[in-house]
């Protein structure tokens, strides 16, 4: 476990990283003790600093939310990252590639909640109690750390690599649809290069939803009447660059359009 200090200034070399756009060496290698705890405790330092300059948690996202992301990473259960309104995106407006590092995209069946959820003992029907709808979204991830080789720790502490996401119009009630079999189509260009379902998300997306609650009650934090969940993505993450156009199709649930320049 890392000293306060260290947390500290990691969590500025993160920051620092993303106003910049100068990519960080992974944490993990000048830290090799550092920890998950650590970890959440760097990512909430910046987003605690984030909120004092004027931006509002407005909901999180759940990575590493399928059986491969969680092979290939060694670990037995996803992680976290928040969501603020100053990272939302709109699907009528271009998304410079140069605000980032190394954009990728991810298609998910998001959630909008319309009662808080409970913490510790957050059960899958306390989640579809409370969601108002279902939502296409698009997320736009992100690492502040050099070429995407990141750890665990690493992506943890960077905000579980987000950088933003865009909704579409739509909304669907959960008593209106199956959230376990919803297909997803990822087009760029007009080509087709992911296709995925929602079920690739540890079973059902739900479940991720359930699991976010009762871990970040561990941290003090709760989700809210209001809040944007996203609980992982259906397909792989698809690189972005300038001018690529990204539409996602979702049966039974409409589309979501993404524009880089």
């Amino acid at each position: 476990m890392l000293g306060e200090q260290t947390r500290e200034q990691l969590a500025a070399d993160l920051a620092q990283a993303e106003r910049s756009r100068v990519p960080i060496d992974p944490l993990t290698n000048a830290h090799p003790d550092i920890d998950v705890v650590d970890a959440y405790e760097i990512q909430l330092i910046n987003i605690r600093q984030r909120v004092a300059g004027g931006a509002k948690v407005v909901g999180h996202k759940v990575g590493l939310s399928s059986a491969a992301m969680q092979k290939m990473m060694n670990v037995d259960e996803p992680d976290y990252g928040h969501l603020l309104d100053d990272m939302a995106v709109y699907q009528d407006k271009p998304v410079p590639v140069s605000k980032f590092l190394y954009p990728r995209v991810e298609v998910e069946v998001g959630f909008i909640l319309a009662d808080d959820l409970p913490g510790a003992g957050c059960t899958e029907d306390d989640v579809l109690a409370a969601t108002a709808a279902f939502v296409p979204s698009i997320e736009l991830i992100d690492t502040r750390i050099k070429d995407w080789k990141i750890k665990l720790c690493d992506t943890i502490a960077d905000n579980a690599s987000s950088a933003g996401w865009v909704l579409g119009e739509e909304r669907v009630s959960p008593k209106d649809i199956d959230i376990k079999a919803i297909d997803a189509v990822l087009r760029c260009n007009g080509e087709v290069i992911a296709e995925g379902r929602s079920d690739a998300v540890l079973g059902n997306p739900v479940t991720a939803v359930a699991w976010l609650a009762r871990k970040v009650d561990s941290f003090g934090v709760r989700l809210k009447a209001g809040d944007v969940v996203l609980p992982g993505s259906c397909t792989r993450a698809i690189d972005a660059h300038p001018g690529d156009h990204f539409v996602a199709d979702f049966a039974g649930l409409g589309s979501v359009k993404l524009t880089f320049e």
